[in-house]
C-alpha cells in the first residue's frame, strides 16, 4: 500500500500564500533553491503525526491541492496509472539529490504526484 506523503498548494501569488499559513497556523516554510518557485512547508515535529508540503506557483498542471504518493519506481507505477485509465500530465523528471517525479491524472480529472526516492538523481 503506498501512502500520501506530500501535499503541494497552489498560489498565484506564493509568497502571499506563505505568509498566510504562517500567520494562521504557524507552518514554517524555506523558498527551495532550485529552478522553480516552491517553497517547502514544515507543518510541525517530525514526531507528531502528519505529513509536510509545499507551495507552488500555479500551472496548467497542478490542481488547487495536489497530493504525492510514495512510490517505488516512478517507471513502473506511470504505467500501472495507464493500464488503469489514468494518464501522465508532466513525464519523469528528476529532482537532483532527491528522487524522480512525475505528475498524473486519475480517472476522475484529479492530478496527483509520484515520487520515487533516489539521491543519485540527476
Amino acid at each position: 500500500m503506498k501512502r500520501v506523503i506530500h501535499f503541494e498548494f497552489s498560489a498565484d501569488d506564493p509568497d502571499r500564500a506563505v505568509t498566510f499559513y504562517s500567520q494562521v497556523f504557524g507552518w514554517k516554510t524555506m523558498k527551495w533553491n532550485g529552478p522553480e518557485d516552491y517553497w517547502l512547508i514544515t507543518t510541525g515535529p517530525q514526531n507528531e503525526p502528519g505529513i509536510d508540503g509545499a507551495i507552488s506557483r500555479r500551472s496548467p498542471f497542478s490542481g488547487p491541492t495536489t497530493v504525492t504518493m510514495d512510490v517505488t519506481s516512478v517507471d513502473e507505477f506511470v504505467n500501472k496509472i495507464i493500464a488503469a485509465g489514468g494518464q501522465v500530465v508532466a513525464p519523469k523528471m528528476a529532482i537532483p539529490g532527491v528522487g524522480y517525479f512525475a505528475y498524473c491524472k486519475d480517472t476522475e480529472g484529479n492530478v496527483f504526484g509520484i515520487m520515487e526516492n533516489n539521491p543519485q538523481a540527476q
